[in-house]
């Protein structure tokens, strides 16, 4: 038997606060928790692919990197990336990247929990 892989399945952002990350994608995104989560995480209501951050797996250093997530483009799919970008910006969010029409609909990236840069799309 030949295993194949479908796809992704679970994303999940190691972080050094959970509760503080979790605020984020509440407050600015407005992610809903789902009803259980695994200890030391928070997972998010979110389709098709379930959505979390959590603590460092054993082994994992955030210090010792410059950036968590770099060279990793996680993309989040939006009804309004303009609307939702007024909105992160007004609130003090760094974007990083301006809005700009693309293949995926309007995007923009933006500094997410503990330095993750964040792609948001669509609309």
């Amino acid at each position: 038997m030949n295993a194949t892989v479908e796809g992704p399945d679970f994303i999940a952002l190691q972080v050094r606060d959970v509760e503080a990350a979790a605020a984020f994608f509440e407050k600015h995104l407005g992610l809903r928790r789902a009803p259980a989560s695994p200890p030391g995480a928070v997972v998010f209501h979110t389709e098709p692919v379930p959505f979390a951050v959590r603590e460092p797996l054993p082994g994992v250093d955030l210090d010792a990197v410059e950036r968590p997530g770099l060279g990793v483009a996680l993309w989040l799919r939006t009804s309004d990336a303009q609307e939702l970008h007024d909105r992160l910006a007004a609130d003090g969010v760094r974007v990083v990247a301006p809005p700009t029409d693309s293949p995926f609909g309007r995007m923009f990236s933006f500094v997410g929990p503990e330095g993750y840069v964040l792609t948001a799309h669509g609309g």
